[in-house]
Order: C-alpha cells, then sequence, then structure tokens
C-alpha cells in the first residue's frame, strides 16, 4: 500500500513538472502576477462605501442610538475605530442647528456649527437637511465634497434621519 502511495504522488509530480514544462514557467509566473494584481484591485474597491452600505450604516446607528441612548451612542459614533466607521463611512450628528454632536471621521468638527457650510457648488447643504427634517424625518441629499481619499471635489450623497432632537448621518462618495 505505501508503494502505491509513492507511485501516485510520484505520478502527479511528475504530471505537474510536465505541465509546467508544456506551459512555460514564464506563463506560470505572469498569471500569478496578474492573479496577485486582480486580488489587490480588489481590495480597494473595498475600501469605498456604497449606497447599500451608507443606508446599513445609518440604520444600524438609528437602531443603536434608539436602544443604547444619547451618551453611549455618541461614544459608539465618535470611536474611528469602532463600528460605525467602515471603509470610507462614518456616522455623524448634528442638532437642529447644525452643531456637530458626534463625528465618526474627524472629532475635531464636534461642538462647531455647520448650518452655513458649503459645498463646493455653494449648496449649504447641512441647512437643506436640518430642512428636510422638518417636513421628513428621513431623506437623501446629494451634494459635491472633497474625498479625503482621492483629494477631488466628487458628488456625495447622504442618507439621514431624524430622531428627536438629533439627525443621524451617513454619505458615500458616488
Amino acid at each position: 500500500m505505501i508503494d502505491r502511495i509513492s507511485i501516485r504522488f510520484w505520478r502527479t509530480e511528475m504530471e505537474t513538472i510536465t505541465a509546467f514544462k508544456r506551459i512555460g514557467i514564464e506563463k506560470i509566473i505572469l498569471a500569478g502576477i496578474m492573479i496577485g494584481l486582480l486580488c489587490v484591485g480588489g481590495a480597494y474597491a473595498e475600501e469605498k462605501g456604497l449606497a447599500n452600505d451608507a443606508k446599513a450604516l445609518l440604520s444600524r446607528a438609528v437602531t443603536y442610538y434608539k436602544a443604547n441612548g444619547r451618551d453611549k451612542a455618541f461614544a459608539q459614533f465618535n470611536n474611528p475605530k469602532g463600528r460605525f466607521v467602515h471603509s470610507d463611512l462614518y456616522i455623524y450628528v448634528i442638532d437642529p442647528d447644525g452643531n456637530i454632536l458626534a463625528h465618526g471621521a474627524d472629532p475635531k468638527l464636534i461642538g462647531q456649527s455647520l448650518i452655513d457650510r458649503e459645498d463646493a457648488a455653494g449648496k449649504k447643504f447641512i441647512k437643506a437637511i436640518i430642512d428636510d427634517t422638518k417636513v421628513n424625518n428621513k431623506g437623501v441629499m446629494d451634494y459635491k465634497w472633497m474625498n479625503p481619499q482621492t483629494r477631488k471635489i466628487e458628488p456625495k450623497r447622504t442618507f439621514f434621519e431624524r430622531i428627536g432632537d438629533v439627525i443621524i448621518i451617513c454619505g458615500y462618495y458616488k
């Protein structure tokens, strides 16, 4: 029995060597490089959040806020390595006056009023979000903003939901 296993292993080894000779080692190395590049490209693509990812993150944040309250939720939202930051997506929270209450990507913004902040096209998008929540508790806002990963002005779509006196927001670059 050991001899049969040895013979099978030897045959498999010889078949592999024969295949390498037939295909050419250069082609095998090139194929390996191509597979590696495809994997790296796929990993980069995964770093960019999509619409469904942003909606899901917002939904989880709203659920967490309702279940755990303001203080505990804000602590989680402000954690840049926490469960409410995913790839280039993060949660931020404003009050009806446009003050930042929590921010998963830039804690220096907490306490600042952004009600008059304009996008690259001059749109006061925070004021527009606040005005929209006076009519609807949920909404979507499009504007143009600097993508910190590409350092370019890009179209951004933001989903938001008002719960009491806070508006929870998550957006993605289109």
